[in-house]
């Protein structure tokens, strides 16, 4: 067994050995540099370079992709941050196809998921919107939820359609409890958003991780009724059509799989999108920090070292507390605008020699509600079980655990968040065996691996719409200038690849 590499930083390379520079600029084209080359900033550079700039991407690690990275354990090359897409839109499979990864595009397993409550493991039902039930009475949600809970929850529908939408601000926690009870938020909504979004629901700001979802309820009467509206469109939007090879990501029939993949891994797009930027002569730079932006009379100086840049166009593609921090001087009123960071969060992944997986005992993984005894992970994904092209890769017996750690929430940060690796190991040994109802031990590990994403995920607390709002004011008043990431897109690879693309046509 070879023991785990932490990444305090960022992971791997996705593409198979950075460089400090490419071919030339595309010629004739005005300048334009991205600050940061995480999945927003290389999405803009692409959308740049082919509007016809001169691109330069500064990338202050030495990997692509940001949070999209790749690591290998027990010799297979595997995901180490995000692993799937959302399908609620088609922004991240339209963007596949451009590369040429179209034929890549897989859905997981129809397993599905479970939820790991006080009182035991359940199915995780088929909800569509942050574990909230689109009906309180499916079988599936009253089993979770109790006849008490069930009943608790389809007050709702006569509830009148200004409770939890009246306020200008309100927290996810705060809407499902008012409209739907504490048993809804407990036992399926905490557990999804927990794994999600690495935070408590108290702190979430319902508009910006559900956006539409309070129109929907002041349109349709009720929150279930909002819930499946939702579910409906996901359903009727356009999806990759099936052909040889590829599976078609259309109408999840089971909570948990209304994701789509790549066979190879997530990590694919970000080698491809490193290999498309080359192409189109962008200049991409690893290991080149940008220390600080000045505007100037004809556009932007960005300064890495001992060079500065001069751009017609900038793009800052950064996580939120960095990117004010770099155009404050520049956008003093940006400064008060400042959000918090996010979670540390920890993935354990552990390659295991257990044949007793086959079966899937937990489908494709399972949450945690937070209330959990005993059980200090916040979700695991049993890859192999999710991805059958890794299952074939891994072969039989072999399984591909992911364990993660870490979640905002009210008072002290969890003794977890600052665990060494060796301490992490033995917590995802003890949390899979209980998880997955089968012993995981140290002779059953082939190999393992801890990446540490330090704010990596954005954290949307409550107002945080009306921060990005103005933020977006801010910029679009100022020449040259766009603003992109998940901080302001919101969490997930479709809305930051959708917003992104949005945010450079909208600059022209």
């Amino acid at each position: 067994m070879r023991g785990g590499h932490a990444r305090p930083e960022h992971p791997t390379p996705a593409n198979s050995a950075p460089e400090h520079a490419a071919a030339g600029h595309a010629a004739g084209g005005p300048s334009a540099v991205v600050v940061g080359g995480g999945i927003s900033g290389l999405v803009a550079a692409r959308e740049l370079a082919m509007a016809g700039s001169s691109v330069t991407v500064l990338e202050a690690s030495d990997a692509w992709g940001g949070c999209v990275g790749s690591h290998t354990v027990a010799g297979l090359t595997l995901d180490s941050g995000a692993e799937s897409f959302a399908t609620r839109s088609t922004a991240v499979a339209e963007l596949a196809r451009e590369l040429g990864l179209g034929e890549r595009i897989v859905a997981p397993h129809a397993g599905g998921a479970w939820v790991q409550l006080p009182d035991g493991p359940q199915e995780l039902p088929k909800t569509g919107v942050l574990g909230i039930p689109a009906n309180p009475w499916d079988p599936e949600v009253r089993r979770s939820l109790g006849l008490a809970g069930a009943l608790r929850a389809s007050l709702d529908r006569w509830l009148p359609a200004a409770l939890g939408t009246s306020a200008d601000v309100t927290s996810v926690a705060a809407l499902v409890r008012a409209r739907m009870g504490k048993r809804v938020l407990e036992r399926l909504v905490a557990p999804v958003v927990g794994g999600v979004h690495s935070a408590d629901p108290a702190l979430l700001d319902v508009d910006m991780v559900a956006p539409g979802l309070r129109a929907g309820l002041r349109e349709h009467g009720s929150l279930a009724a909002a819930v499946a509206a939702q579910r409906k469109a996901v359903r009727s939007s356009a999806a990759p059509q099936s052909t040889a090879g590829q599976a078609e990501v259309r109408q999840p029939a089971k909570a948990g799989s209304a994701v789509g993949g790549l066979h190879g891994g997530m990590h694919t797009l970000v080698a491809a999108l490193v290999a498309d930027l080359r192409s189109r002569g962008a200049v991409l730079l690893s290991g080149t920090r940008a220390e600080s932006i000045a505007r100037s009379g004809q556009g932007w100086h960005v300064t890495a070292g001992e060079k500065t840049h001069d751009a017609k166009r900038l793009v800052v593609a950064l996580d939120g507390p960095s990117a004010v921090g770099l155009l404050e001087s520049s956008l003093p009123e940006l400064s008060a605008l400042r959000p918090s960071a996010g979670p540390l969060v920890s993935l354990v992944t552990v390659v295991v020699d257990l044949p007793e997986l086959d079966g899937r005992p937990r489908g494709t993984g399972i949450l945690v509600a937070p209330q959990t005894p005993g059980i200090t992970a916040k979700a695991l994904t049993h890859a192999t079980a999710k991805w059958d092209w890794l299952a074939e890769e891994a072969g039989p017996g072999t399984h591909v655990l992911r364990l993660s750690y870490g979640r905002r929430e009210d008072g002290p940060a969890k003794i977890l968040d600052v665990l060494d690796d060796e301490a992490l190991f033995e917590a995802a040994l003890h949390d899979a065996s209980t998880l997955l109802t089968v012993p995981v031990t140290r002779d059953d590990v082939v190999d393992w691996d801890v990446v540490r994403w330090a704010g990596a995920l954005p954290f949307a607390a409550v107002g945080h719409k009306q921060r990005v709002a103005e933020v977006r004011r801010i910029c679009a008043g100022t020449d040259g200038l766009a603003v992109v990431g998940g901080w302001l897109a919101g969490n997930g690879l479709a809305a930051v690849v959708a917003d992104t693309r949005a945010q450079l046509a909208a600059k022209g």
